[in-house]
């Protein structure tokens, strides 16, 4: 890249920096912008609608719809906010799949906890489906962040940079209890055996094991765990507007994706293949 595409580019991190975007949004969004001129061979100033049309079309081709969408967003916030280009108003976002959640039973959820043996990853699982939190925010999770007396945990500077409160929960209080008797308050909850961190791949593979012990013949995640968590407490009559509050959702719509996957009511609806069966 010549040395004029450096700099802008290093105006584009600098601009994210202020704005108080999150790391893995600043590199994804200067990936794609490098990504862009590399692929044209141009410079930012001769970059045209065609080329950012042609770029997104070998995306969707390549690489799908999520990372389209990704790639979008970073190539707008450049040319909009660094170039002050307004070609953007004539170029529509990508078309999202609209794609339901994979939602794991409350047995399948209890099956996964109780054939995890090692207690460290027993609290792992549990925490991810009792809280609801993203696998970011586990790793991310030291002890002074959780509340014993008020029987909340503090997620702090969560995706968009927003704090918020979950619960504890109460079969996992007297673990995490005993955890506090062995950490210094700004230790990380969950350490490596060399007094680091987790990894997120590290809590992946915890749970994806954990799933095959249980026997799920679904491709299960963290993310299924916290869509497990939000579709159960509906399914219990939680109102939905605090489990908004409780997953960190910015608008409600995001979180009605779980009205579409919640059984309820609709377990109870006879089919009529067994109406009209003898």
């Amino acid at each position: 890249m010549n040395r004029t595409n450096s700099k802008t580019l290093e105006r584009l991190a600098q601009e994210l920096r202020i704005r108080n975007y999150s790391r893995k949004t600043m590199e994804s969004y200067l990936r794609y912008n490098h990504d862009l001129l590399l692929y044209h061979q141009k410079d930012p100033r001769e970059i045209t609608t065609d080329d950012i049309r042609a770029y997104l079309d070998y995306l969707s081709v390549d690489r799908g719809p999520s990372t389209v969408s990704v790639a979008y967003n970073a190539l707008q916030f450049y040319y909009k906010h660094i170039w002050r280009r307004s070609f953007f108003y004539h170029l529509r976002h990508p078309k999202q799949p609209k794609r339901l959640p994979v939602v794991l039973s409350k047995d399948e959820v209890m099956r996964m906890i109780e054939r995890t043996d090692n207690p460290k990853h027993h609290c792992i699982v549990s925490l991810l489906y009792g809280t609801g939190m993203r696998v970011g925010e586990l790793v991310r999770l030291r002890m002074n962040h959780i509340d014993f007396d008020r029987g909340v945990i503090h997620i702090q500077r969560s995706k968009g940079s927003k704090d918020r409160i979950v619960m504890i929960p109460k079969s996992l209080y007297e673990t995490l209890t005993s955890q506090r008797r062995l950490k210094q308050p700004t230790d990380f909850l969950f350490t490596n055996g060399r007094g680091g961190r987790l990894t997120e791949a590290s809590i992946q593979k915890i749970v994806a094991e954990a799933s095959v012990r249980a026997q799920i013949g679904k491709a299960v995640s963290p993310h299924t765990l916290r869509h497990s968590f939000a579709t159960h407490l509906l399914e219990n009559g939680t109102d939905i507007r605090y489990i908004q509050e409780l997953l960190g959702h910015a608008r409600l719509e995001t979180t009605q994706v779980y009205t579409k996957v919640a059984a309820g009511r609709l377990a109870e609806i006879e089919s009529p293949l067994d109406i009209c069966a003898p």
